[in-house]
Formats: structure tokens, C-alpha cells, sequence
């Protein structure tokens, strides 16, 4: 055993690794609290630090810095951006919608500069299969440009018969661009996208995490599933490319909702594209966008496509949640696979709940994240006591990411309703007005009720001790999952 004086007898180089540790882990714990986060979140990282220092200084490096009012691109590029989105937005003080739709758009303007369409029409896809035999059909029409934008592109069989209609429309001469995220697609071997590079296709990581030196990407991934075609048909939606979407998994089917666009609303799905595409310094794909057309009016659809990140100041889509549930008078439908709402979130249902607004939020029994699913588990005892009605997805996987609020509003895209999407990763979401597809968008809830069970709140109260335990150590993480 080494006494006080062996310890104290210890080689310079020793002591001064000792006090570098101690002064970095002190350095973070300042910056940390320098940054005025959400004290929950904040109080979790300094008390890993604090308590295990070795293990919070490695996550923190990894999942802990903050990105926010970072310049994802640069000014200059930003306005080139702008003055190739077509100015096709209407203003939307002179639409026939309600005040408070006129409110959420004003908010997403003021957040993100999201422009408001209208004479668009909208296709919703409930079907993995009904989904990818319409963009197969798109893709195999596409004359001038493709752009495709997934979190994950699997190699599997649907994956590579979209990889071999991309293939073939790149001999053919149409400029076709790919983004996968790097984390999300990481089990896809590099031969699957070196095909395509072959074929001419430009096809790219976003945020390539390579060890050591881009480690600390690994926590920011691009969750957003886009697809535009001429800059005449938009995709946008949950569904990444893989088998799953349609032959299921092993205990059921994978629900998800997708949505295909067309009409002036398309250009928003272009930008959001383009501005990822600049961000990973790539030849800007101007001539795409300075000759085309605009997209006719196809339909009598508004919409509105909000985009957030870990770059931006705001939390936007967040944000736009917030002012659609504190704006319901009627009715808040929620569908996702995930649910860690944030504080705010969290009371704004609690709210509205209370005010006899009809709020009810369907998640599925066994979500793909063991941890995922009791950190959601936590929420529910808190939501029953309000008033919410909570419905567990019985049929299979639930990953649809939806949210419909009274008569004329919903929204549709990449974004789960949890910690990590309002505020890590790189989402998009289509936001909707209109009191057509809001009616089409309260059938299909109505009809995924019927694959679900309703927790009532004495029924909740009787589960396993055990699981209680896995609820409260899982909801400690859920700041930072």
C-alpha cells in the first residue's frame, strides 16, 4: 500500500497529468454552466463529470458540446441559397386560415425564413410498398436532376434496386445527387455507394465521423428523409430506404407515414437539399436550379417545410410544437416512436390536456431501443394524470412522426417527438393547412387506434415494480440519449 509520503514522492510528469485532468474537467464543468442550458441537461453532464470524470470527459467529447449559432454555411453562401429558392411563398396574412395558422407560420418565417406555399397537392403514404413503387415510378421519369437525401440507404434488396434506377438515370445524363448520414448508414459497405460513384452519381456522407479526428461529429447526424426529382416532385416524410418499411420486422409490420409533393411547396424540399449539399463543400448545383421552371400549381394544399439543427439558435420545429398545442381548441393527435418530450412540451400537453382539449398520443408497446422505450415509458404515468389518453401500437414498430392539431393543421417528417430530434440531430418537417388532408391525416389515426391498447391510469399503476425501476434510471438519460 502506497503511503502519503510514496504519493507525495511521485514523479513530476505524474502531478502534472494529474492537475491538467483537474483543471480540464473543471474547464468543462465552466463551460457547461457558461452556456446556460436547460438545468436538467446541465445538472446530468456535470454530474457525470463530477462523479465519474474518465467516462463524463469521453462522452462529453463525444455527445456533449453544443453547436448552437454556429454558421452551418457561410452569408455568402446563404444568399446565394436564397436567391435560388423561387419566390413563389404567398403572404400568408391574405390566406383564408385561421389566426392562429396565420400565427405558427408567422413563428416558422421568424425562425428559419420558411416560406409559405400554396397550390400544392399532397399523396400520404401509410404503406412501405405504396411509398417506394411511387418513387421508383418518379425516379425512372426523372430527365434533368435527382436529389436524394436519407438518413439510412441500406443494402438491401429495395435499397439496391433504388441504387440501380439511380444508376441507370445517371448513364442516361440526369446530374443525380445522394446524402446518406454516415452514423445512420454506417453497417453499408463503402462497395454499395462506390458503385454508384462509378456510375457518375454523386453521392456523399453527411458529417463523416473518421477517429480521431472528426469524433466529436458523431453525436450531430442528419435525420431528414428528402427526395426531389426536376424540382417537380417532392418527398418528405419518416421512411428511410430498407426492407423493413415494407416486409416488417420479426413481431409485425413497420408503420411510418411518408408524404409525396407537388406544386410550388417542392422548391422548399430543393433548398433544404441544396443548403446540406453546400454544407459539405460540394460544388454548389446551381445549374439545376437558376433554369427550371417553377413547379404549376398542382393542387389547393398550403404548406410551410421547417428545418432545424443543432446549428440553429432556436429550437424551430420545437418551437412550432409548442405554438400549435398552446393554439389547440379541439384536438391534438400525436404518433411517434419515441417520446421524451421536453419540460416545456411536456406542460404545454399537460395544459392543454387540462383545458379539455382532447390530447392523445400513440407510441408503439415495443419500440427498437430498449432504452428508448423505457425512458418513453416514464412519461406516461404523468400524462394519464392530466387527461391524456396514451395508446400503445400493438401491430409492430410505429415510426411515424405526425402530429395533427384541430381542423385545418398538421405536420409530417422526419421528426420524433424527443430530446434528441427538437435538439441534436438536422431534421425537416412539412408543415400543412388544410382542412382536407388534416381529415385524411384523423382517419388514419383512427384506424391506427384499432391496432392499439389504451393504458388507462389504474391499469398503469399496477406494473412491475422492476420496470418502475428501468422508467426512473432510463429517464436520468434522457436529457442526452
Amino acid at each position: 500500500m502506497n503511503t502519503l509520503s510514496d504519493i507525495l514522492n511521485m514523479p513530476i510528469i505524474y502531478w502534472s497529468l494529474v492537475i491538467i485532468y483537474i483543471i480540464t474537467i473543471f474547464s468543462i464543468v465552466g463551460v457547461i454552466l457558461s452556456e446556460n442550458r436547460n438545468p436538467v441537461k446541465s445538472l446530468a453532464w456535470v454530474t457525470v463529470l463530477l462523479v465519474v470524470p474518465a467516462v463524463g470527459l469521453v462522452l462529453y467529447i463525444f455527445f456533449g458540446r453544443s453547436f448552437k449559432s454556429k454558421h452551418m454555411i457561410t452569408r455568402r453562401s446563404k444568399r446565394r441559397l436564397k436567391r435560388l429558392e423561387k419566390k413563389a411563398g404567398v403572404d400568408y396574412n391574405n390566406v383564408n386560415l385561421t389566426t392562429e395558422s396565420k400565427q405558427q407560420i408567422r413563428l416558422a418565417h421568424s425562425l428559419c425564413d420558411a416560406l409559405y406555399y400554396v397550390g400544392n397537392d399532397v399523396e400520404i403514404f401509410t404503406s412501405g410498398q405504396d411509398k417506394f413503387d411511387a418513387l421508383e415510378r418518379d425516379l425512372k421519369a426523372a430527365q434533368r436532376y435527382i436529389h436524394l437525401q436519407y438518413y439510412i440507404f441500406e443494402d438491401d434488396e429495395i435499397g439496391r434496386r433504388i441504387r440501380d434506377i439511380l444508376v441507370e438515370r445517371a448513364q442516361c445524363g440526369v446530374k443525380v445527387r445522394v446524402i446518406y448520414d454516415h452514423v445512420g448508414s454506417f453497417r453499408v459497405k463503402n462497395s454499395f455507394y462506390r458503385e454508384m460513384r462509378q456510375a457518375g452519381i454523386m453521392v456523399f456522407p453527411f458529417f463523416r465521423v473518421a477517429f480521431p479526428p472528426f469524433g466529436t461529429r458523431i453525436n450531430w447526424r442528419n435525420h431528414r428523409k428528402i427526395c426531389v426529382i426536376d424540382g417537380k416532385v417532392g418527398y418528405v416524410g419518416g421512411m428511410n430506404i430498407a426492407d423493413r418499411y415494407v416486409k416488417g420486422v420479426s413481431y409485425g409490420v413497420w408503420r411510418d407515414t411518408h408524404v409525396r409533393i407537388t406544386g410550388p411547396a417542392v422548391n422548399s424540399l430543393n433548398y433544404s437539399f441544396t443548403a446540406d449539399w453546400d454544407f459539405m463543400k460540394q460544388q454548389f448545383p446551381k445549374e439545376e436550379t437558376n433554369n427550371a421552371e417553377l413547379p404549376t400549381v398542382a393542387g389547393s394544399v398550403g404548406m410551410q417545410l421547417v428545418t432545424s439543427g443543432p446549428t440553429n439558435h432556436w429550437n424551430n420545429i420545437a418551437l412550432v410544437y409548442l405554438k400549435a398545442i398552446a393554439n389547440a381548441k379541439k384536438s391534438i393527435l400525436i404518433q411517434t416512436p419515441y417520446f421524451l418530450p421536453t419540460e416545456s412540451l411536456l406542460k404545454a400537453l399537460q395544459s392543454a390536456a387540462l383545458a379539455k382539449v382532447s390530447v392523445r398520443i400513440m407510441i408503439p408497446r415495443r419500440p427498437d431501443s430498449m432504452m428508448l422505450r423505457y425512458a418513453s415509458y416514464s412519461y406516461v404515468r404523468e400524462c394519464l394524470r392530466a387527461g391524456i389518453k396514451i395508446y400503445f401500437y400493438e401491430a409492430g414498430m410505429l415510426h411515424s412522426k405526425t402530429m395533427v392539431v384541430d381542423d385545418e393543421f398538421c405536420t409530417v417528417g422526419s421528426t420524433n417527438f424527443d430530446f434528441r430530434s427538437f435538439e441534436h440531430n438536422f431534421e425537416c418537417n412539412m408543415f400543412i393547412y388544410s382542412e382536407d388532408v388534416n381529415q385524411k391525416m384523423r382517419e388514419i389515426f383512427a384506424k391506427d387506434i384499432k391496432e392499439c391498447s389504451h393504458i388507462s391510469l389504474d391499469k398503469w399503476e399496477k406494473r412491475p415494480a422492476i420496470q418502475k425501476v428501468k422508467e426512473s434510471v432510463f429517464r436520468l438519460l434522457s436529457p442526452i440519449l
